[in-house]
């Protein structure tokens, strides 16, 4: 599975150049024949115009999803197409919606961890159910930015049997060791692939970090962008998760009846 992650310096607060330039991006990525093209967190609005949200958001997410089912279809590409600010039903949800080959859009995700420090709570609202679907035949799963700082989210996805999990982020500078640790910590002790896409923008004084990264189940880094906008590819050996399961396998080796988490 070739995966090309696209770490994007996307316009705050401006949609139709968003849309514009994820298109322009996506098509450069189609040089290197990517299996799955994933895409950043919030990368319609950047993270997170608090004037006029609403009149900003995808409604119901209907041009997000004209453009990634033509994209895919014409391309015969699967998406993971990052998250868009979503407003549905009267309120706003950060949404991931996935695309396979044939342009069908066979999965959505509300982002279930909503980053209270910057207020998100206070403007999007809580998704309440996980997110399974397949690509070419692999279990995946997707979570979004700090959805990864709850093990117990990702687990729960683990536990029945996950081959890839893709993230899709706006992380900050700041506090960049902690995905590039978390990222791999996931993959490590889930034995899967864990493929982040991050964004690179400066905005109101908080600067992206970038830094987008692909490990492999042996928790080795496998692809890695720098801190400015670019296209990073991973060639995923899949049979690397069928090989530490057998050598390693920690799902077999648990303990359930001594954890409790409430």
């Amino acid at each position: 599975m070739k995966i090309a992650s696209i770490q994007l310096d996307m316009p705050f607060a401006k949609p139709d150049e968003s849309f514009a330039h994820t298109e322009e991006m996506m098509k450069k990525s189609l040089s290197e024949k990517p299996d799955v093209i994933i895409l950043p967190e919030t990368w319609n609005t950047g993270f997170f115009p608090k004037e006029n949200l609403h009149g900003l958001c995808d409604r119901n997410g209907s041009r997000t999803k004209k453009m990634m089912s033509n994209f895919a279809r014409k391309n015969s590409v699967n998406i993971v197409a990052g998250s868009v600010a979503n407003s549905k039903n009267g309120k706003i949800y950060n949404t991931s919606y996935i695309f396979d080959r044939e342009g069908s859009c066979i999965a959505e995700y509300d982002k279930t961890h909503l980053f209270t420090p910057m207020g998100e709570d206070n403007y999007f609202e809580k998704g309440n159910r996980l997110c399974r679907f397949k690509l070419d035949g692999f279990e995946c799963a997707v979570l979004i930015c700090y959805d990864i700082r709850f093990p117990e989210l990702t687990r729960t996805l683990a536990l029945d049997g996950l081959d890839f999990l893709f993230l899709p982020s706006q992380w900050p500078m700041a506090r960049v060791e902690h995905i590039l640790t978390l990222l791999k910590a996931r993959a490590i002790e889930n034995q899967m692939f864990v493929c982040g896409c991050n964004s690179c923008e400066k905005l109101s004084g908080t600067v992206y970090a970038g830094n987008t990264a692909i490990f492999n189940p042996w928790g080795e880094l496998i692809a890695k962008a720098d801190e400015n906008e670019e296209i990073i590819y991973a060639d995923c050996d899949t049979d690397i998760i069928k090989n530490i399961r057998n050598s390693i396998n920690v799902f077999r080796d648990r303990r359930s009846e001594l954890y409790s988490i409430k």
